[in-house]
């Protein structure tokens, strides 16, 4: 086993946020290039429905491109022939990079066999089988189209996930592989067959084996992240437990993973060519579903920042707001953010901010306020509502 390469919380920090491209400045305007840049770095974008500001996959790259034109994105996601990306299950639901899509080949399988994380999913598929292969037959008929058009399988119950049987034969078939999404319609995903939607000579790409998919997963996991622990490292693509314990040394010995410690945080594993730049001048709000802060106990380690979002809390347990976005400054994240954006109104509504007790607010609010008004133009919102006691500081 090879020694163990000590870094400090700063050097871990500035690592971590270099991996994600946060030490580099804006461009002027946001370019395909730009957008591609990011996602080559990232590999994925997570999607969610939450749409109180705007959805989860925009904002990654708003976070480190400012206010760029979100048909960009439309078009590395969707668009027939320039398509770069792919959604499938990658950190939940995600838009992958289009190349990486043999690497996901032996999620698929284990999918079809019925084996994987999602249970319920899975025994449906067991049980189903002749209604999942009817709704695939109409997808190969009629696609690309959404559940609700489906001419078998009823209506769901309740809400989101109220599914009808053909909303879980589609999400079946999703996750074996053998539909993918053609475009969205709002937010309604459109299902087809990925011979009609991916370009052929990413489908016919070798598929590697399991072993050397995960391998490569991992790798590809220690680069955006640029320091992990072995939850982190497993966290990014949601690689199972016995999976990522299985490849992780070999991936150690091969040197692909270098073994480190970190001051409060205990072993974990460092980037080969990861960069420790000395300083890192970054300001961005970034999203809950942001990679930097996708794995909640990292966060606390490396920002000494405990984030958790209260969607899912009633609102008299809250303690910072619905939606925080948190405030990276420099190095640090400074604040949280509690944001709403009022398209009726053209409003964007700033409900609170809460500062970390260790930075004083004036310290936060000039750059807090450029950054909520260079949000604001990005969504088309024409004024900002702030709290009182910050409107001075915020200039807005």
């Amino acid at each position: 086993m090879p020694s163990r390469t000590h870094i400090t919380i700063p050097q871990a920090r500035r690592i971590a946020l270099a991996a994600q491209g946060f030490h580099e400045g804006r461009p002027a305007g946001a370019t395909r290039r730009h957008v591609r840049r990011v996602l080559q770095r990232s590999h994925l974008l997570q999607i969610d429905s939450v749409n109180v500001l705007v959805r989860a996959h925009y904002m990654p790259l708003f976070s480190r491109l400012g206010a760029y034109d979100r048909g960009l994105l439309e078009t590395t996601a969707y668009h027939r022939k320039k398509r770069e990306a792919f959604e499938y299950w990658g950190h939940e639901a995600s838009l992958i990079r289009l190349d990486l899509h043999p690497l996901f080949r032996w999620r698929m399988e284990r999918a079809a066999r019925g084996e994987g994380t999602y249970g319920g999913l899975a025994r449906f598929g067991r049980e189903k089988r002749a209604f999942i292969e009817q709704v695939r037959r109409e997808i190969e008929a009629r696609g690309p189209i959404g559940a609700g058009e489906l001419s078998i399988g009823g209506k769901g119950q309740g809400s989101w996930w109220g599914w009808s049987d053909g909303k879980r034969a589609l999400e079946w078939l999703f996750w074996a592989g053998h539909v993918t999404t053609a475009t969205r319609r709002g937010f309604e995903r459109l299902y087809d067959l990925p011979e009609r939607v991916l370009p052929s000579d990413i489908l016919t790409m070798p598929t590697p084996s399991t072993e050397e998919a995960q391998r490569e997963l991992l790798r590809l996991s220690i680069r955006a992240l640029g320091i992990a622990s072995e939850r982190c490292l497993r966290d990014y693509f949601r690689l199972e437990a016995q999976d990522a314990k299985a490849r992780i040394p070999e991936l150690v010995e091969a040197g692909d993973l270098l073994p480190a410690t970190v001051e409060g945080w205990g072993p974990v594993y460092l980037d080969p060519q990861a960069k420790i730049p000395r300083r890192v001048e970054a300001r961005a709000l970034v999203s809950p579903f942001d990679p930097i802060v996708w794995e909640r106990t990292r966060t606390e380690r490396l920002f000494d920042f405990r984030y958790r979002i209260e969607i899912y809390t009633p609102a008299e347990k809250r303690e910072f707001g619905y939606y925080c976005l948190p405030f990276v400054l420099g190095e640090r994240i400074v604040a949280r953010v509690d944001l709403k954006a009022d398209r009726a109104s053209g409003n964007l509504i700033v409900h609170s901010i809460h500062p970390e007790s260790s930075v004083p607010p004036e310290e936060i609010a000039p750059a807090l306020g450029d950054e909520l008004r260079l949000m604001a133009e990005w969504l088309n919102l024409g004024s900002i509502t702030a709290p009182k006691a910050w409107r001075k500081g915020l200039e807005v």
